[in-house]
């Protein structure tokens, strides 16, 4: 059966001040009404029931996703004591899935991407489903037609067309390629390379594949991180939570991309026909929210004069004024206010890791 695992441990530091520590990006409402990760469940609707659906978060997010997401099962949060990255939430998810349905299909996916139209969505999972049914040991990632020289995300290179496959909510057959090799984030001079070829993807960071496939690969390429997750497995209901905390802790962080899919040679990758945004950074906001005549994304109650091209984020109740500003995000908050450099929003990580370097944990 098809289940789906929604990660949604990130802390979207590239987010503050909206974004904090208890209330990352994924559970705020930055494009929409819904949040980030309560839209990431809507757009499963039809594809795999509640019951079939897993949400990886840190611990300490569990209270909020709940409240967030009141009709999930409540063993539907799998709960990770610790920051790990990728790789160790989705061999978690893999034992938990297997235990209970050893042919376990998995549909793994951010739980803050914008993603339309959500029934090309669901007909790419399900195609991408039946390749994984057909054959089992196969793992499939999608690939983002790029629109621009992008820096901040990584690449997969695609090889030979192996099919097309009808759809009928596409546009287009889905094309499925072999993957030929994944990039790392490139320089602008080598991004622009990737847009003239013609061949490379972004990495979208979607996977479908068996539970137990990836639970083999984690085996070969990682078997110190395998070995802790079995220590994990084979713990009894009184001993759990302790053999979790402790051998889970005990795992050397990793992304999935680096523990298998760089090195797994089972990889096709199936061209994504859906449009999609990571919401990375403020500067999304211009992308998903309509903006005004001068270029700004407001949110809330802004009045400006000779503004352009700015990002604007406040209440209904709290009143931002901007005078002269080109290019500038503006965010407040009850406690913190953001003024910063539209092009320079790596530096708000900077500005997170600031704020722990003095104490200033009510900030974050």
């Amino acid at each position: 059966m098809l289940h789906v695992v929604i990660m949604a441990g990130g802390s979207g530091t590239r987010f503050w001040p909206a974004s904090r520590d208890d209330l990352p990006k994924q559970l705020l409402a930055l494009v929409g009404e819904r949040t980030l990760l309560q839209a990431t469940v809507d757009r499963l609707a039809g594809l795999a029931p509640v019951e079939r659906v897993l949400i990886a978060a840190n611990a300490r997010l569990v209270d909020a996703i709940r409240e967030q997401l009141p009709d999930l099962p409540a063993d539907a949060i799998l709960a990770e004591p610790c920051k790990r990255d990728t790789a160790p939430c989705i061999g978690l998810a893999a034992l938990k899935l297997v235990r209970n349905d050893p042919d376990a299909i998995m549909a793994v996916m951010p739980s803050d991407h914008v993603i339309s139209p959500d029934a090309v969505f669901r007909e790419s999972i399900r195609a991408a489903a039946e390749l994984v049914e057909l054959t089992p040991d196969r793992i499939v990632t999608f690939g983002i037609k790029p629109s621009y020289p992008a820096e901040i995300f990584g690449y997969i290179e695609r090889g030979e067309l192996l099919a097309e496959i009808p759809a009928r909510a596409a546009d287009a057959p889905l094309r499925l390629y072999v993957a030929r090799q994944f990039r790392e984030k490139p320089k602008l001079n080598v991004a622009r390379q990737y847009l003239a070829a013609g061949n490379f993807y972004w990495n979208a960071g979607i996977f479908v594949w068996r539970a137990q496939t990836i639970l083999d690969s984690l085996a070969r390429h990682e078997p110190q991180m395998h070995a802790h997750l079995q220590k994990i497995a084979q713990a009894d209901a009184a001993s759990y939570p302790a053999t979790l905390e402790r051998e889970f802790a005990a795992i050397r962080g990793v992304s999935i991309d680096y523990a298998v899919m760089e090195r797994a040679k089972n990889v096709v990758v199936l061209e994504a026909p859906f449009g999609w945004d990571d919401v990375g950074s403020w500067q999304a906001m211009g992308r998903l929210r309509p903006v005004d005549a001068e270029g700004n994304a407001v949110t809330g109650k802004h009045l400006g004069f000779n503004t352009r091209g700015c990002v604007i984020r406040s209440t209904d109740d709290h009143l931002v004024v901007t005078l002269g500003l080109a290019d500038t995000i503006v965010v407040h908050t009850p406690d913190a206010t953001l003024v910063a450099n539209k092009h320079d929003e790596e530096s708000i990580r900077q500005v997170v890791k600031l704020l722990a370097e003095r104490g200033w944990t009510e900030y974050l």
